[in-house]
């Protein structure tokens, strides 16, 4: 590992042109873009770069679009697979473009021992680290905070994206019992960003559509503001909420990109929710409230 994974780490959808292909011109933007906001990585094939709708070549296409533009900056690769063979052969794909890092999924069945097992294998195949994807709602698998920490002790998984709720909870259990062998990542679309700071959270992997906030909150506390960066959290917590809404969350994401003239569409795959006239007008009400707009560029936050 040539750097400590740290900060914010937004997780980008993947852009299609509107007749559904891989919209690689959009992606190289959006990777422009993520690099003049000052994140310190991007995470690619989760659920909102809509991975699970790609096939195989398609997904080489993102990650070799992505680490080739990368710059300076850290890539997280998602791998979800049915079994560990089918996770390990994602992983190493990745490893082989280049990745920094892979944040994998659960497997079924719903057994410690078979969670362990599973992380242990993918880990011993590559040599980039591992990050626990920790998100129930979605995958139906519950990681217990035992068996995330044991991970971390014996060397396996030293980060976690976690998004089991309630997620402040179970941050402060597993740094414990891990003795901070682990770090945390917070998601949930930013909801609970600066209490998972506070909780000794090393940063967030998200989508959210402007990061210029979380660049903002996260460069905040970390030079010793916390009143400021809370300040700034509380600014934007209405538009926060939001945009994470749950099955069309995605499509708000995509617009906006589409409306800062970084995507040329907001096509979404099916099975995929779009916005309808009202809700587009009342996503630029709930903008307005917080001094966001469709400006090109990077905005002042």
């Amino acid at each position: 590992m040539s750097k400590e994974l740290q900060g914010v780490n937004p997780i980008l959808p993947t852009p299609f042109t509107e007749q559904g292909e891989v919209d690689v011109a959009s992606l190289i933007k959006l990777m422009e873009f993520q690099k003049q906001v000052g994140v310190n990585g991007v995470a690619i094939l989760g659920f909102m770069g809509e991975a699970h709708k790609l096939s195989e070549s398609e997904r080489d296409v993102v990650v070799k679009t992505v680490v080739e533009h990368k710059g300076d900056l850290d890539v997280w690769v998602g791998v979800r697979a049915l079994g560990t063979a089918g996770s390990i052969e994602q992983a190493k794909r990745a490893e082989g473009y280049g990745a920094s890092a892979v944040f994998v999924a659960p497997i079924t069945p719903q057994s410690d021992a078979a969670l362990y097992a599973h992380y242990k294998q993918v880990a011993e195949a590559i040599s980039i680290p591992v990050i626990i994807h920790d998100f129930p709602e979605s995958f139906g698998i519950v990681i217990s905070s035992e068996v995330i920490a044991k991970l971390a002790i014996d060397g396996y998984t030293p980060y976690i994206k976690l998004e089991e709720q309630p997620a402040l909870e179970k941050l402060s259990k597993i740094l414990k019992l891990s003795d901070n062998k682990i770090k945390a990542f917070g998601g949930l679309g930013g909801k609970y960003f600066f209490e998972e700071l506070e909780r000794g959270a090393a940063g967030i992997m998200t989508g959210l559509s402007y990061p210029e906030i979380l660049v903002k909150i996260y460069q905040q506390f970390t030079n010793g503001e916390g009143d400021a960066a809370a300040a700034t959290f509380d600014k934007y917590a209405s538009f926060i909420r939001y945009e994470f809404q749950p099955k069309i969350g995605l499509a708000y994401r995509k617009y906006i990109f589409m409306k800062r003239g970084i995507f040329t569409s907001n096509y979404i795959r099916q099975p995929g929710l779009q916005l309808d006239d009202y809700t587009s007008a009342e996503l630029e009400r709930v903008l307005k409230r917080s001094g966001l707009d469709f400006s090109e560029g990077v905005q002042e936050v």
